[in-house]
């Protein structure tokens, strides 16, 4: 049996990515092209996309909301898993990774159905409901932890029953379990957990994950 180790992780992670999915050029480039910009390196992993491009699928969604474009990694999944009428509408606070993330859009070929807002969410959602429109059916939630119940509850809002909703990194190398936790992250983590378990507007659950993010985790939740 293999040790639980960092390297070990990485390396079931390739040998998943390499058993399951395909070489994407287009995916590929978005990392380089993310990197060389000077972005961090957090975007989601090939499987974790892979996970939401099926969820996407899955759920029929023609309507996906993001929180945490970055350099459109994740953006590229959710927008090839949706309807052929569907729209994804991603939200990120900083201009220069939205300017790298329409580059990157644009040479996967799904611009089109792509609307980035620039600004902070805690703003810009409060503006995406004002206008109105139909309700999402898919929201995935990866910006900044601290402000994750604000996230939460304006994806429920702007849901409808049967709505689903994941939130990223909810595992935080162990550190959420940590009643005595001070870290900003880790505590907002945490009542988000504490949000999602006790909102009568959603049902949820958790699943902690290793591999080459380390050891994390990600919750899912229906609103109902």
């Amino acid at each position: 049996m293999a040790d639980s180790t960092p390297e070990n992780w990485r390396r079931v992670d390739d040998y998943l990515a390499a058993t399951l999915l395909d070489d994407d050029q287009a995916l590929t480039e978005a990392q380089t092209d993310s990197l060389a910009a000077g972005l961090p390196a957090i975007e989601v992993t090939p499987l974790a996309g892979k996970l939401l491009h099926l969820l996407a699928r899955m759920t029929g969604a023609r309507r996906v909301l993001e929180v945490g474009t970055l350099g459109g990694y994740s953006t590229i999944w959710l927008a090839r898993g949706i309807r052929g009428d569907g729209r994804v509408v991603t939200l990120e606070l900083e201009q220069r990774h939205a300017d790298v993330a329409r580059a990157n859009l644009e040479r996967a070929g799904v611009s089109d159905r792509v609307e980035i807002i620039v600004g902070r969410a805690a703003d810009t959602l409060p503006r995406i409901a004002e206008r109105g429109g139909e309700p999402f059916d898919l929201v995935f939630i990866d910006a900044d932890k601290e402000s994750n119940t604000i996230y939460l509850d304006w994806a429920i809002r702007l849901g409808h029953p049967g709505t689903v909703i994941v939130v990223d990194n909810v595992g935080r190398s162990g550190d959420v379990a940590d009643p005595g936790a001070d870290d900003p992250m880790v505590v907002g983590t945490q009542r988000a957990l504490e949000l999602l378990g006790s909102d009568p507007r959603v049902d949820a659950t958790a699943l902690q994950t290793v591999g080459a993010k380390g050891w994390d985790g990600v919750a899912i939740a229906i609103v109902v």
